[in-house]
Formats: structure tokens, sequence, C-alpha cells
């Protein structure tokens, strides 16, 4: 039950389910299968295997127990005095219930916490696009059998309640185009790109902030469809790597040393490829909702930008910060300074999110409201579920 009800819409920009061992497989054309698939050792603990090579990423993916809701919340308040490891932090796993499983019973579910509307994200999705990087073709077909396990399972727009946010991989700019143009055709609202360098056909990366990414942010804005940079796997693993060794990005392993190397890197050198490469500029009305990254990465971001603007002002076509507050909106984590990023960004920019049901996310969403105590009534309102409304074009429950 949630610790208190609101008296104004509530919009959650962040949850997640859970998918079923057929997610990635049941849409995989046949000249595909065996590409993605599990393998169970001799005590029926599964894996999930990506082109013969098997993933420790997500320790449990078929998800028939999972962790419980918020249990790592204080882990990441900082409040851990007895030094516990992550997994020790977040105790014993419980079964996965209904709720996480399928859209009828997680809308009873928000009913209980004062949750009106949310974006649904997958959760093991966040692996695939690292692990065939070397096989962007692949990416594209296993992205496009999820998003049509999703539509099946989910629907990407229930009851104007629920939104499940397909994934688009950008590697083949006509693919990308394609598959979201099929999932607005459907019903979504939003669609999810990895915060990470695009992986191309002839073996290198590039940056998704240079023109030749310009038609499917163009598409987008067409659309009118905002964009979720969500947390996945970015591939900064293989820099860790470099220093503590390890070839693959762990959820429930950590060290201190990754938690300073990889911290907010990703989003923080996306947000910067998008506007010192121009697309900000190029697509002044570009969404893009930073959901799962936090908002510790804000202020570094815009005083590197501030300084790259004062040596080279001749490389931007405008200020790099006013591109980066007008395109970008941020889901701060519980940890983080909230009314800081509030006072830098606006209210109008920042979004409430509670990653529920992860371990790492609030167990009772609402209370993110506590974070928010000395804002405006309004500049709560807006943070809690105006924003989104706005954002999303979505119609606000009765």
């Amino acid at each position: 039950m949630a610790s208190r009800n609101l008296d104004f819409p509530v919009f959650d920009a962040d949850n997640h389910l859970y998918e079923t061992q057929e997610a990635l497989t049941r849409h995989l054309p046949k000249s595909h299968r065996g590409a993605v698939d599990y393998y169970f050792d001799g005590r029926g603990r599964a894996r999930l295997v990506v082109k013969g090579q098997v993933s420790h990423m997500i320790p449990n993916p078929t998800f028939e127990r999972v962790a419980r809701p918020g249990s790592a919340e204080d882990y990441f308040m900082g409040n851990n005095p007895d030094g516990l490891t992550f997994r020790e932090f977040i105790g014993e796993a419980m079964d996965c219930i209904p709720a996480y499983r399928e859209p009828g019973p997680r809308l009873e579910l928000m009913e209980e916490q004062g949750i009106d509307q949310t974006l649904m994200f997958p959760t093991l999705a966040s692996l695939i696009e690292e692990r065939t990087r070397d096989d962007v073709e692949l990416t594209h077909v296993v992205m496009h059998a999820l998003n049509e396990w999703l539509l099946e399972q989910w629907t990407y727009d229930y009851e104007g309640r629920i939104y499940a946010t397909p994934v688009i991989t950008l590697p083949i700019v006509d693919r990308a185009i394609e598959e979201l143009e099929w999932c607005v055709e459907r019903g979504a609202r939003t669609v999810l790109v990895r915060p990470a360098p695009v992986p191309s056909l002839k073996g290198h990366t590039r940056s998704m902030g240079l023109p030749e990414f310009d038609p499917f942010w163009a598409r987008c804005v067409e659309l009118g469809i905002p964009v979720s940079m969500h947390a996945s796997d970015s591939g900064y693993q293989r820099h860790l790597g470099e220093w503590e060794g390890g070839d693959e990005y762990l959820s429930f392993q950590a060290s201190a040393l990754r938690e300073v190397v990889i911290g907010h890197r990703a989003i923080e050198d996306s947000m910067a490829a998008m506007v010192c490469h121009g697309a900000f500029t190029r697509h002044p009305d570009l969404k893009i909702l930073v959901v799962e990254n936090g908002s510790g990465f804000v202020k570094p971001l815009i005083e590197a930008l501030e300084r790259a603007y004062r040596i080279m002002p001749q490389e931007f076509a405008e200020d790099p910060v006013a591109a980066f507050k007008r395109n970008a909106y941020v889901h701060p984590f519980l940890e983080d300074d909230v009314l800081g990023v509030v006072d830098v960004l606006g209210a109008d920019h920042v979004l409430f999110g509670s990653d529920f049901p992860h371990p790492e996310g609030i167990g009772d969403p609402i209370s993110f409201v506590d974070k928010l105590d000395g804002l405006p009534t309004p500049d709560i309102q807006k943070i809690m579920g105006g924003n989104m409304h706005r954002l999303m074009g979505t119609p606000v429950p009765a």
C-alpha cells in the first residue's frame, strides 16, 4: 500500500516489467533461431546465451525469483554502516508475482501505490545491444522480436495508464526509422534508445549526434514521440576492465572503482555528443527523457560545456548549455540532490521515476514526493506527473 495518496495525477516515468522466458525468442525468425537462447546448469539455474556466449549480467534471466522492490534503497542512499555488499543488502529473493509480468495485475498494484500512469520498460533487453555489437543486423532482428512480444504481452498503451516502451536500436538508420514507425502505428508513446556509441556494419562505433542520424531524430519530432534514454549496458565495462579485468557488466557485483569509473559516464557522454555534434541544435523540438540515469551528471556536464564554449565558441551554432536544457528532461535518483537539479534545469524539465520493482528503485514510489518538500505546489505537480502528461500528450486519468 502507498504511504500516502496525492490529490493530483501521478505519472511515474520509470517502471519495469520482468520478461517471460520467450520474450526474446518467440518472434525470432527461423533464420536467426538460436542466436538468443537459455542455458540451464545442473541445478536448473538459467543463463542467457547470446551468439553462443553465456551472459552473467542478469543472474536470473527467467525472473522466476526476483529481488524485493526497493531492497537496496538504503544502500544507494549511503546508509550502509556495516559495509554489506549489494547482494547482502538486498537479502532473500521473492517469487515473481503476476503484477511484474502482466498489465492487468500491474494496474491493480498501481492503484494500491497511488500511481495513475507509468512508462513500463523491459528489463532483460538492456543487455542485448552490447552483446550483439559485432552483428548489428542481428541486433535489429532481436529488438524487433522483443517489440513484437512486448506488444502482444502488454500492448504499448494499456487502458491509457501503462505505456510499455519498445526498444529502437540505431546502427542501420533506415531500419531504425522503420521500427519507430511500426511501433508508433501500434500505439507506442515513447521509445527506448540506449545511451551509448552506436555500432556500425563496418565494426566501428560513432556518435548518435552526428548528421547521419538526423533522419531518425527528425522522424521522432514529426511523430511527436519523445525518446527515452534509459540506463542500459552501454559498454563502459570495457573501460573498467582495463583497470580491473573482466569482460562483462554484472548487475549484482560492484566495486568502488566501478562506481567511480562507470558512474554516470554513459549518459553524460551521450548528452555531450548530442550537444557537441549538433543534434539538439538541428532538432530543437526533439525531447529526450533521461530515465534511470540519475541527475549527478547534470552539473559536471554543464560545467564542461561552458568551458568548451569559452575555449572554442566557433564550434557551436548556439549556447550548448541552452541546447541541453531545452532538449533534455531528467529523472533524478532518490539519493540525488533533487532540489539542486530543479534549481539548475527548472521544474519543467525534471521528472519523477521510481525504477519499481527493481531492488535499486523505490519500494514505495509515491514517497519520492518527500524529496520535493519546499517547492511550490505547481512545481511538485509538474514533476510528479504534469511534465510527463505534457511530453507524452497523454490524457490525464479521471
